[in-house]
């Protein structure tokens, strides 16, 4: 097996060097244009990395729910979950995140880089309530730098094509994975059944 092992042997194999407009992009401060990219997203992946490793975690909501605080600052609520923490894990003990956000209907992703902390401000919280229900902490990320993403993933992949979606029906359901990982000690039928209406009563 070939591996490469040091820079200079990774630099060798992607030349040549970026163009202009793959550096330029890179703002350490709120743009204008960046500002509209995430008050219009819907969806971001968030990546932590604490001492058991690294952990991306789907966060979803309205467009808009990860908030341009300041030109520096932005914030993301911490909606209902699992429970599992392992993002907010990370955080309380290595600040470093990344969000990658989606625009559905659009090829540009977007990304931010920086360091963040928990917030549990009442205040705060209360500024991100929905059908009075506020989220138990809020990510207040420190911007250290911003910039978008080429469309090739999106083209390649054709996400936003519905002559690609996956039917679901093929695919194993939450409780068959559940089933099979406990020898149907959890999950099964009647976990799936029941997830619509549990999602809907715990949705914020």
């Amino acid at each position: 097996m070939s591996i490469v092992t040091s820079l200079e042997q990774l630099e060798a194999l992607y030349t040549p060097a970026p163009a202009a407009a793959s550096t330029v992009k890179v703002a350490h401060r709120m743009t204008p244009h960046y500002r509209r990219l995430i008050e219009a997203s819907p969806f971001a992946a968030l990546a932590t990395v604490g001492p058991e490793g690294i952990d991306c975690s789907p966060r979803g909501d309205q467009p808009g729910f990860v908030r341009v605080h300041d030109d520096e600052t932005l914030m993301m609520p911490d909606r209902r979950g699992n429970n599992r923490i392992d993002s907010l894990r990370n955080i309380v003990r290595d600040p470093r995140v990344a969000f990658l956000f989606l625009l559905p209907g659009s090829g540009t992703t977007f990304r931010a880089n920086g360091k963040a902390h928990l917030s549990i401000d009442p205040e705060l919280l209360a500024s991100f309530a929905v059908e009075g229900k506020a989220p138990r902490s809020v990510i207040v990320m420190k911007i250290d730098e911003l910039y978008f993403q080429c469309a090739r993933a999106i083209v390649r992949s054709e996400l936003w094509n519905p002559e690609r979606h996956v039917d679901p029906a093929t695919l194993p359901t939450p409780g068959q994975i559940l089933a099979g990982m406990t020898e149907n000690q959890v999950g099964g039928d009647a976990y799936d059944k029941a997830w619509p209406e549990r999602a809907r009563q715990t949705m914020w």
